[in-house]
Order: C-alpha cells, then structure tokens, then sequence
C-alpha cells in the first residue's frame, strides 16, 4: 500500500474520526455500575437492621446492664455479655501483639535479605497458610499445640509465679488445661499472620528501588533503611494490613470455639479458660429459643459495633499517616 492510497483514506480534514459510542449501552452501564454500588449499601443496611431488631428483645429487657453484666444463666432468662466482649478483645489484642511483629519481619526479610531461591517457598508458603480452612487451625490448636501448652507452659509457669503480687494474677492457671484466652490468642496470630505479611511484602516491593539504592549509598544500615525509608513509605498499607488483621481476629469463630475454653467467667490470668462473643454464638445459637436467641443475636449486634469502631479507628490512622 502506498502513501497515496493511505492520503486518500483519510477524511478531507486530515484527522481520523472517531464514532460516538451509543447512548443506550453507555446508559446501560452507568445504571449497571449503579446498581452494584447500591447494593452493597442495601446489603449492609439489610444486615444492620435485621440484627437490631432480632437483638431488640434482649436489650429492652436487660437495658445497658446486658453490656455489664456476667451472668448468663439459661435456667433464669439471665444474660449478660461483658465476659464474651472481655474475651473477644483479649484475644484479639494477643493475636496482634504476637502476630504484627512476626509479620512485619517477614515481610522485610523477604523483601530486604532473603536470597532469591529462598523467597518463592516462604511467599507460597505464606499464601498457602491463608487458604488453610479456620477449623484445621482450631483442630491443630486442640489436638497438637493445647497438651503440648499445658504441659510445658502452663504448668511451669504457674508454679514459678503462685504467690507473686502481679504476675501471679496475670499468669496463674487454676486449672492448667491448655485452653484459654491466650491460647485462642495464639492460634488468632498464626491465622492473622498470612494476610498481614503478604500485604506488607506487596506493598514494600512496589517502593521505587531508588529510595533504597539511595539511603545504602549514603551509609545507611538495612535497619535505617526499613526504619526511615521503607515503613514511612508503605505506613498507609501496613496500617490497613494489620486492620485487616484485626478484622479477621476479632470475627474468628471456629478455631477460637475450639481452643478458648467456652468458660463464661472472667478472669484476670490469660491462661484461663475464656469466651469470645464468635464462640459463644456458635456454642449456642443451634438451640436457642426465645430470649436466649435474642440475646445472641444482640451479641451480634455488639460485635458488629466493635468492628465498626475498629474501621473507624483504621480510618483515622490512615488520615493521620496521609497528613504526615
């Protein structure tokens, strides 16, 4: 074809032009696209309502005293949730205080010092642990890690610090089972840990290498580097990487029924048996019947505020991080 032929082809102004797409498939997808954002909104109106108005009873009932209160007693129509909102918050806190630390150096050392025929197993290894079913980590946590715990933990421990003024307290088991707050913690944390680590190494991976490459070059250790370079880098992410986290702790239920004892008392040892709000609506919701379903459901209801404070929260250290 020669240039004659492509001169002639073109339109007499010498610009190709372009055909206007259709108005009705273009409106199509504008009400499409509508329609799935709404949804989203309807689906969690639909859900706020319905567990308010199935957790209604309970609260009419008992007022605020059902958040204080201890007792849960099915024989008298007694229901109180703060041994489960203890539980819940504990576990959670245990999860993160072990499970952040432990992500975050894996996620540095895969992007900062591991060498290459050692960082595709640990990245698939890691990703595969996310897609292990919660039961598996509740059956391993019950049949492995609690006798093995209660053995040369728990024991131990509890006759080092019997009598101590505060220690004694924090770290006392009386009844050295293995089942407890901290142990539900401690399978939260291993169950926590894929979904921070792998954000934290994809997010650290995309900062340009010239930052890197800059602070090595003027001296910098591979601490200074992660410390002043890296983190401030990726603080957004990693912050909505633990929030994700925490999400994942806080609604855990199978693998906590499973290890936390279902005991509902509250204690100040984490090594006694506990309950967590999850827990306690899986233990009980099968057989529940008028009052006692309503106040699960409000349990529900109180661990979907929490959540919703938890974004709240998450949402102010990530403006917080922006600005800074």
């Amino acid at each position: 074809m020669t240039a004659a032929t492509d001169m002639t082809s073109l339109p007499a102004g010498g610009m190709v032009t372009r055909r206007a797409p259709k108005a009705g498939f273009d409106r199509l997808f504008r009400t499409a696209s509508f329609t799935a954002a709404l949804l989203v909104l309807v689906l969690l109106a639909g859900i706020m309502v319905s567990m308010v108005v199935g957790g209604w009873p309970a609260f009419r009932e008992f007022g605020f005293g059902f958040i204080t209160s201890t007792v849960w007693d099915t024989q008298n129509e007694q229901y109180g949730a703060w041994p489960a909102i203890v539980g819940t918050l504990s576990t959670a806190l245990i999860a993160l205080v072990i499970g952040v630390p432990l992500s975050l150096g894996i996620a540095v050392y895969l992007t900062q010092l591991a060498p290459a025929w050692f960082k595709k197993p640990v990245s698939t290894a890691i990703e595969l642990l996310a897609a292990v079913p919660s039961i598996i980590y509740g059956m391993w946590g019950l049949f492995v890690f609690v006798p093995l715990f209660a053995q040369y933990v728990q024991i131990p421990v509890s006759n080092v610090v019997e009598g101590m003024p505060i220690l004694g307290t924090v770290l006392y088991s009386r009844s050295p089972s293995g089942l407890g707050i901290f142990t539900a913690g401690f399978i939260l944390a291993f169950m926590i840990v894929p979904f921070i680590a792998s954000i934290t190494r994809d997010m650290l991976e995309q900062i340009p290498s010239v930052l890197r490459e800059s602070a090595y070059g003027i001296g910098a250790t591979t601490w200074e580097v992660v410390r002043h370079v890296l983190v401030p880098q990726a603080g957004v992410s990693i912050i909505g990487a633990i929030m994700l986290g925490l999400g994942r702790a806080l609604g855990e239920t199978m693998a906590v029924t499973f290890v936390v004892g279902n005991a509902n008392r509250l204690s100040a040892s984490i090594l006694d048996p506990g309950s967590t709000i999850a827990s306690r609506i899986a233990n009980e919701f099968n057989e529940a019947m008028g009052l006692q379903l309503n106040s699960l459901i409000a349990l529900g209801c109180i661990l979907f505020f929490v959540t919703f404070v938890v974004l709240c929260i998450a949402r102010l250290l990530v403006s917080r991080v922006k600005r800074y």
